[in-house]
């Protein structure tokens, strides 16, 4: 793209009759950091490639008792604590984009509703802290994004979020709880091997 590489190729194809491209974000592998993610790359590509609607999907901490591991939630508000470029406007171009409601309603209903008929344990609505990483976040911090209202937690929701919206390509986001971060005083603290075991 003209802003780079995205971070993989694009595959695409047809699933029930309907045209689809998938992107791995984090590259075949898992071989890129979330902060080095060329975000703006991976959403202009599918911009090129004419898509409409993304489903986005994340593995995520829970803040929540009741949002148990291997619970999916469909986050509609975001917490951004990056400091990514997380728009295409700037050098000589302003613009500001209405985001607040950052996630397409009726995409995330219409998951939420899939979701719920096939038995999976999920939830319509939440708000997602998104986080630079690598490193989780330490117990006071875990603390601090409860006391925000935050649901789950994450390293790349809404830098997507964003940039989908100023893409005007709808957006939802399918978070799946691996662990409780590491505010749960009874639960072990998250690491890989935890998160890799429930996905």
């Amino acid at each position: 793209t003209p802003l780079g590489d995205p971070s993989d190729a694009y595959i695409v194809g047809t699933l029930e009759g309907k045209k689809v491209a998938f992107l791995s974000r984090h590259s075949r592998g898992h071989r890129i950091l979330p902060s080095e993610v060329n975000y703006r790359a991976n959403v202009y590509g599918f911009k090129m490639l004419g898509v409409t609607r993304v489903i986005s999907v994340s593995a995520v901490g829970s803040l929540r008792e009741e949002i148990r591991p291997r619970d999916i939630v469909f986050a509609d508000q975001f917490i951004e604590r990056t400091n990514r470029k997380s728009t295409f406007f700037g050098e000589g171009l302003v613009a500001h984009i209405a985001f607040a409601e950052p996630v397409c309603g009726e995409l995330s209903k219409r998951l939420h509703d899939a979701a719920v008929s096939l038995g999976i344990p999920s939830r319509l609505g939440g708000t997602y802290v998104c986080m630079e990483g690598a490193a989780f976040s330490t117990k006071a911090e875990s603390r601090m994004h409860r006391l925000w209202g935050g649901d789950v937690i994450g390293m790349t929701g809404a830098t997507e979020a964003k940039l989908f919206r100023e893409a005007e390509i709808s957006y939802a986001t399918m978070n799946l709880a691996t662990d409780y971060d590491c505010w749960h005083e009874s639960e072990e603290a998250v690491t890989v091997e935890m998160i890799m075991d429930s996905l």
